[in-house]
């Protein structure tokens, strides 16, 4: 395992201070905010944050960056993204590493979120030279109609702590490669891992003798994410969070009648029939229940479980669960880290109270999790609990590795309500 001070002297940001910055140029006039650790609960690093002034000034340097970038021709910024993606392959071990001490999750997931974003400027490249549009004919002789796309503009991006780098990365390279400049905005949980991003892309940046303003970093908290949605120079506003987060930047945004893209929480199912294969039911939902200690949008939170087989698919997933290593995600032997800070390890306990009061039955009890290498660590034991469907805590989205069972029957009725319920929560 690579010391962490090490891992920060290797990506060039062992003594980086500044959290804002328009591509090359870095500056920042705010709040102080110090980066603690999930897994040891210490320190980091402190970094200052963007102001509002930085901000203005950011925007300014991107609008006129945009004018520029929009005339260079898709293919050609399609390959900036093709060098960047190159650039990632070469820090990814590095970057994997500073994921996995910041946010918290596995090495291997770490590893695998870097990789996504390698993946997704391949996929772009291939994009930029496919930016079709259509030809028609026109009811005028010796004419012909055609369509063109062209670029929004500015591209403000808000991303979550529990992806502190693929998102991002998701948004841009799609979004260079139509011509757009983007202003990210990250999770103040996870400042370092967009500091090393914003130094990787800038240098392919300047490489290519590209102008300041086409990636521009403005860490910060809530006050700069609704600056952003509340800005009529960002035309698009991609947002990754809660639900709640979400109806808020769309109620802002949808009032200058802006744009949004919107990645919000997720309350998720698995349903096993008696006719399911167990060995992939059992692999794929407890990965879904404990990945990332159950911090994603995507997580397994209920499996809906045929009578006939509850018994069978109950014992499995005990043996599974008990086999499963808590501690230090850097040690590849281990399956599940921390939670991400003391406040996401107080509502899990807070959740697990409430099950309590609502009846549930615990096949495998939460709880505190004690690591003699670092007793500061936010780590908690995954839990699984037998309850009922109609339980409003069921209904609630917990950020955390608690994994609801629930009972159906074969019966025509059952599978109504079931359905029923399921779409009830998708349309909440």
């Amino acid at each position: 395992m690579k010391d962490i001070s090490l891992i920060l002297k290797e990506l060039n940001i062992l003594n980086h201070t500044k959290g804002c910055s328009s591509g090359s140029k870095w500056f920042a006039n705010g709040r102080k905010n110090i980066s603690y650790s999930p897994v040891d609960g210490e320190k980091i690093m402190e970094i200052t944050e963007a102001s509002i002034e930085d901000y203005e000034k950011i925007v300014l340097v991107a609008k006129e960056a945009f004018l520029k970038f929009r005339q260079i021709p898709a293919p050609r910024r399609g390959d900036i993204v093709r060098q960047f993606g190159n650039a990632l392959r070469d820090k990814k071990e590095l970057l994997g590493h500073l994921v996995s001490w910041e946010m918290g999750k596995s090495l291997q997931e770490g590893l695998g979120e870097v990789q996504e974003m390698i993946d997704i400027c391949d996929f772009a490249q291939g994009l930029s030279r496919q930016l079709h549009g259509l030809t028609m004919h026109s009811e005028r002789p010796k004419h012909r109609m055609y369509e063109q796309y062209h670029p929004l503009g500015i591209i403000g991006v808000i991303s979550a702590f529990n992806f502190p780098v693929a998102v991002w990365s998701w948004n841009v390279s799609l979004a260079w490669v139509c011509g757009n400049v983007c202003v990210w905005k990250p999770s103040e949980k996870t400042p370092l891992c967009s500091i090393v991003c914003q130094k990787i892309i800038s240098e392919v940046l300047t490489k290519n003798n590209l102008p300041e303003g086409i990636s521009c970093l403005v860490n910060g908290g809530a006050d700069i994410g609704r600056l952003i949605a509340e800005d009529k120079n960002i035309n698009l506003v991609s947002a990754t969070g809660s639900t709640k987060m979400g109806k808020d930047v769309a109620s802002i945004v949808g009032k200058r009648l802006g744009k949004t893209l919107l990645e919000l929480g997720g309350n998720n199912a698995v349903i096993v029939s008696k006719y399911s294969k167990l060995d992939l039911v059992i692999k794929a939902s407890v990965f879904g229940a404990v990945g990332t200690c159950g911090q994603r949008c995507t997580s397994t939170r209920r499996l809906i479980v045929h009578s006939e087989i509850y018994d069978i698919v109950l014992k499995m997933l005990v043996k599974s669960y008990n086999q499963l290593k808590i501690g230090n995600p850097l040690n590849e032997k281990n399956h599940i880290g921390p939670l991400i800070d003391k406040d996401s390890k107080n509502e899990y306990f807070n959740t697990i109270n409430e099950i309590n009061k609502q009846g549930g039955n615990w096949v495998l009890e939460g709880g505190d999790f004690k690591l003699k290498e670092f007793p500061k660590g936010f780590y908690v034991k995954p839990a699984i609990v037998e309850i009922d469907h109609k339980s409003p805590i069921v209904q609630k989205e917990t950020f955390a590795p608690i994994l609801y069972l629930i009972k159906y029957s074969g019966d025509i009725s059952t599978r109504l309500v079931i359905g029923d319920y399921i779409r009830k929560l998708d349309r909440n």
